[in-house]
Formats: structure tokens, C-alpha cells, sequence
């Protein structure tokens, strides 16, 4: 089956974004030419190929001898670029479940992660995919092939949400998978103990990753929009709760509101990218207004490290408590 018919892969979505890309920020390890600055400078800039220019790119590289014989802008490309290494994390929690709209949280996280692995195998970039719950269920190694897209569709596909979530300690396991610093791409409801989550993204940053969080919720999550008498039932757990909405509506968007602003200021001020995404947003769009607004940002994007980010062994030995 052709993969761009698979039902993760939205032509619409795509369309949008493979033209913008998925550009590194930070200097990147990798084993074939490509979009990314390699740490590796004056090991080979040897002359490698052409690319067509792309908004963003070096001017510097222009070859305007090629322009005079293509009416096209190309720029060269030297052996000291390299390609992005990047490893998507999808929450399959029970959590991920919700949603009384066209799709659900997982759903909706699940176009997502898709349409990150296409776009990144569509610019020559390795791509792998862990999916957890209170533990990984599944890890795969980033490869640059279409092969590795089949396979990723195909096991996000298969994927059904349950169990609790435990991101902190997936994210501890997969550092230590990760050999090559590389391009991390969190997509979560981070409903989760959150401590354990900044300390796992400040162990990521320490080991020279770049890392970017998608965070996706159900609007109704954050509105709280029931107005007769609602029986709320615990998703990752047995508890239950006979409410009226009504009563607690205007605390309740309060603190949603807070927890959501809380998390993208954490995330931010340690220079890791939250990108907030409701499952009634067109995705399309948002993605593509997220990858313009990244290319802006690249100049004067603040790298630091995540607010109260312990080091390495201090993290490692409370992990183990």
C-alpha cells in the first residue's frame, strides 16, 4: 500500500510542511549530508551536491553560476553538514483516550508523530519512535529510509492507549539509547508528575540534545464546557465523581489555564520548545505556523539549560529511589 494513503499521513498536512522543514538549532551528529551544522567542523568541507534554496538558508551559499543557467537558486552543500537524528516519544497512556470530538487525544497525537517522521524522512533525516505508557513499549533506532516510515505508521497504527504515565522515567531510558546528540520530540497531554518530567528533559539537554515538546489536550479539558450533572471518571485509575460543572467551571479553566502556562514558561525559559496543540485545531496549519515561527526564532532562540535541573547523578541516583 502506497504509505501516503495511510490514514496517519494526511496529504493536506503534509503539503503544508514538507516545503517549511525541520531545521536543527543546535549542532548536530549525523552520517549523511543534509539540512543540519555538524559539530565537525574542518574535518571535510569538501564540495557534496546541490539543494534548491529554501527560505532561512545560508546566502552565503548561493551558487550564482547555477542561477545564470537554471533561472533556480541552488545552494552547495559541503561534506560539514550532516543529518538530523531525530527520535519521536508518543504517549500511549490511558490518558491519550480521551476525546468526544472527531478524534481523540492519541488520535490526534498520532497524525502528529506521523507527519513529523514523514517530514523528517523527506529531508534525508534519520527518524526513530518510542511509544510509552508507564514503561517504553516500543523503541526504534532512527533510520533515514522509507522503510523505517512504513514501520512507524504501521506500529503507531497497532498502538492502543493504556496504563498510567511514567514519561520521566521513558525519557531516562531512551537517553541512554540515544548514542548521537539529536533532535528529541516529546508529544504528551504531560498530564504526569511533572518534577520527574523536567528533570528527564534537563538530563536530554546535558547530553547536547535539542528538544521539542508537543503538548496536545482535549478542548473540553480545558473549558470544561458540561452543563447538565457530570459522573467523572478517573482514566488512569478506579476513582469516580458525581459533579455539577457549573460550581467549580470558573476555578477549574483557572488552574487548567495555569498548569498549561506554567508548563510552557518551565519549558521556554530552559530553551525547549512547547508548542500547545488542541485536538480541534486544524493540524496542518498549526504545524506549519509552528515551523515558520521556529525559523524566525533561530537566530535569537535563548539555549539554556531547564530551571532547576539537577546534574546527571544527582538525577540518576533519584531515579533510582
Amino acid at each position: 500500500m502506497d504509505i501516503a494513503r495511510k490514514s496517519l499521513l494526511h496529504p493536506e498536512t503534509l503539503s503544508r510542511i514538507t516545503s517549511l522543514g525541520l531545521r536543527a538549532q543546535r549542532v548536530m551528529e549525523g552520517t549523511i549530508s543534509g539540512l543540519h551544522r555538524s559539530p565537525l567542523h574542518g574535518v571535510s568541507v569538501e564540495f557534496a551536491d546541490y539543494r534548491e534554496y529554501s527560505p532561512g538558508d545560508d546566502l552565503k551559499r548561493l551558487d550564482w553560476k547555477a542561477y545564470a543557467r537554471s533561472d533556480r537558486f541552488y545552494i552547495k552543500r559541503f561534506e560539514e553538514d550532516t543529518n538530523l537524528r531525530g527520535t519521536i516519544l508518543l504517549d500511549a497512556s490511558s490518558s491519550m483516550k480521551y476525546g468526544r470530538g472527531a478524534m481523540t487525544k492519541f488520535d490526534y497525537a498520532s497524525t502528529l508523530a506521523a507527519s513529523i517522521a514523514a517530514l523528517c524522512v523527506k529531508q534525508r533525516d534519520a527518524v526513530g519512535l518510542a511509544i510509552f505508557d508507564d514503561a517504553e513499549r516500543i523503541f526504534l533506532r532512527p533510520v533515514a529510509t522509507q522503510a523505517q516510515l512504513h514501520k512507524i505508521v504501521e506500529l503507531i497504527e497497532k498502538t492502543k492507549p493504556q496504563r498510567t504515565t511514567e514519561l520521566g522515567a521513558v525519557m531516562h531510558k531512551v537517553s541512554e539509547q540515544i548514542k548521537s546528540r539529536g533532535l528529541v520530540v516529546v508529544i504528551s497531554d504531560l498530564l504526569l508528575d511533572l518534577d520527574v518530567f523536567y528533570k528527564s528533559l534537563g538530563r536530554l539537554q546535558h547530553q547536547g540534545h535539542e528538544i521539542l515538546v508537543f503538548q496536545v489536550l482535549d478542548p473540553e479539558e480545558i473549558e470544561l464546557p458540561f452543563k447538565d450533572s457530570v459522573l467523572f471518571r478517573d482514566i488512569e485509575g478506579d476513582e469516580e465523581l458525581f459533579a455539577e460543572p457549573w460550581a467549580f467551571r470558573k476555578a477549574y479553566k483557572t488552574a487548567m489555564e495555569q498548569f498549561i502556562g506554567d508548563v510552557a514558561q518551565r519549558c521556554r525559559s530552559g530553551g525547549v520548545d512547547h508548542v500547545l496543540l488542541k485536538t480541534s485545531d486544524d493540524l496542518g496549519m498549526a504545524l506549519s505556523h509552528y515551523l515558520h515561527s521556529r525559523r524566525r526564532q533561530a537566530r535569537t532562540k535563548h539555549a539554556g539549560k531547564v530551571v532547576g535541573f539537577d546534574s546527571p547523578m544527582q538525577v540518576e541516583n533519584e531515579t533510582r529511589k
